[in-house]
């Protein structure tokens, strides 16, 4: 079975929809064109894909000022039958630490979008 790509190296595990709520779980207060290019997709995209994600209750926002203030719903769950167990929270506790150590994950496994990411002790 051939590759129509060319380039077999070239899939990923994630949807940008997830890539989109782990940008906004590390910094709730980011702009969608930061997140747009840390996902590497159009700010439209990311537009889209966040109304996608109010529109079925995985994010909220709220106007502070001139910025957008991103709130993640606690206790979804996936999508896909497969995953539909799990909540969300889980995934995103693990991808919004940083590889530095700089990102955020509490001990009782909540995600506390309503602060600058941190190590909890």
């Amino acid at each position: 079975m051939s590759d129509l790509s060319g380039d077999r190296q070239s899939w990923t595990f994630l949807t940008n929809h997830a890539r989109v709520l782990v940008v906004i779980a590390r910094d709730p207060g980011v702009r969608l064109r930061d997140v747009a290019a840390a996902c590497g997709v159009t700010e439209r995209t990311v537009q889209a894909i966040v109304a996608d994600l109010e529109a079925a209750g995985y994010l909220t926002h709220a106007r502070e000022g001139r910025r957008n203030r991103y709130r993640l719903a606690p206790g979804k769950r996936f999508r896909h039958p497969l995953e539909g167990d799990y909540e969300i929270t889980g995934l995103l506790d693990l991808l919004r630490a940083a590889p530095d150590g700089a990102g955020h994950v509490t001990r009782a496994g909540t995600i506390d979008t309503d602060s600058r990411p941190r190590v909890d002790s």
